[in-house]
């Protein structure tokens, strides 16, 4: 099994003078795409642009996709007048004071959770793991939350809110906390009990698709990955790099564990999560 990668990163549109973030209006989106084409996109706030690799073979080919995306999106922004950061949380602009994307997705979402989606001004990296079989990649899943707190330390990068120290290492993961359905994700047996849990919240009409489950890993809705959603934009492609090979690693040594009859143990989401929030406080 080849294990292919896919990164996305979403990143701060920064105002050069003030530092504070700023509207681009779609400008570095809009130029963007004569060069990247679907590898870069909006996001629900107008002062976040979201690139995506392509569907990488290995991890070099990765830094390569990656290094081109950053360096290209910082190019175009400074030739429009704007700078771009990395971090999970910008240090001081305030939520209130930022443009939302006119879109009729943002526009539902904002209606449904309303200053919960508003002050949602946070900044993620997401690694994709290529997995064709979907009960497999749920069987993966299971395991590799226990991980996620390990790899949450790793990323942390997101300190300050609205001019204060938060006195947590990733504030960002709090304020994605306000979402339904975020977090660690509780282990299921069977892809069948999986299907039937989206399928009841469809059919509830908790969601209109398994997109807006968005827990810190999950198999995509749409992609044949294993998604790993927890981590801050780190600062450096380096860094990324380094945590998508980890994340990379991981799955592959899973899934061995799986061709030789073994298997992780499961821990309960509680200890898991109780993992997780002692990962984020500073000390």
């Amino acid at each position: 099994m080849e294990f292919t990668l896919g990164i996305e990163e979403e990143y701060q549109v920064i105002d050069p003078e003030s530092r504070e973030l700023i509207s681009h209006d779609q400008q570095i989106v809009l130029e963007a795409e004569k060069q990247l084409s679907e590898q870069v996109k909006a996001e629900m706030h107008q002062a976040v642009v979201e690139v995506g690799t392509n569907i990488c073979r290995d991890i070099k080919e990765a830094h390569a996709e990656l290094t081109h995306l950053r360096r290209s999106i910082s190019e175009i922004a400074n030739g429009l007048g704007f700078k771009i950061g990395a971090a999970g949380t910008h240090p001081f602009s305030e939520w209130e004071k930022q443009h939302i994307t006119p879109n009729p997705r943002y526009d539902e979402i904002i209606m449904e959770l309303q200053d919960t989606a508003r002050s949602n001004l946070i900044f993620g990296l997401h690694v994709h793991v290529g997995i064709a079989d979907k009960a497999l990649a749920l069987h993966l899943t299971n395991s590799m939350r226990y991980f996620l707190p390990h790899l949450y330390a790793l990323s942390t990068n997101s300190p300050f809110w609205e001019g204060r120290n938060t006195g947590f290492k990733s504030y960002r993961s709090k304020v994605f906390d306000k979402f339904p359905r975020t977090g660690i994700p509780g282990a299921f047996n069977s892809l069948s009990e999986y299907e039937s849990y989206v399928n009841l919240l469809v059919k509830t009409k908790c969601i209109d698709n398994p997109k807006k489950i968005w827990w810190d890993i999950r198999i995509h809705p749409f992609f044949p990955t294993l998604e790993v959603r927890i981590c801050d934009v780190p600062l450096t492609i380096e860094e990324t790099i380094t945590i998508t090979a980890v994340i990379q690693a991981l799955v592959a040594k899973l899934h061995k564990l799986k061709s030789q009859n073994l298997n992780f143990i499961l821990y309960h989401r509680a200890l898991i999560n109780e993992n997780k929030i002692h990962r984020r406080r500073s000390r």
